[in-house]
């Protein structure tokens, strides 16, 4: 069984991540151009909203990964990661997440009273 705090960090996580699997018509090879190549990528992900033009990872035909950032404060940067799989049909299975990946995000510092509710005793 896990205890409370493992529990509450592993529900913040999930909270900053979304997720989304699509099955595509076009085959795995197309849809890897249309996610990798800048030409065809800038059409649905513009490079202004990337935080540098080139991928952060890419693993040839099967995933590739960009770093994204915010126009607005407090101008968050984020990781957003597509994955490619072809399905039984020819066609394929894109799978994309993205998740917050701002250093500030990580540096909470954890309260001193363990999160628990504030009780007050009567005099």
């Amino acid at each position: 069984m896990k205890d409370r705090e493992t529990k509450d960090r592993e529900t913040d996580e999930q909270a900053t991540d979304l997720e989304l699997e699509v099955e595509l018509d076009a085959p795995p090879q197309k849809v890897w151009r249309a996610i990798s190549m800048p030409a065809f990528r800038d059409r649905w992900l513009p490079e202004a909203d990337l935080s540098d033009a080139e991928p952060v990872s890419s693993e040839e035909g099967r995933e590739v990964r960009y770093g994204m950032k915010d126009d607005a404060p407090p101008f968050l940067e984020s990781v957003v990661t597509f994955q490619i799989r072809p399905n039984g049909a020819g066609g394929t299975i894109l799978r994309i997440v993205h998740e917050l990946a701002d250093e500030r995000l990580q540096q909470q510092p954890q309260a001193a009273n363990t999160n628990r509710p504030v009780l007050m005793r009567a005099a």
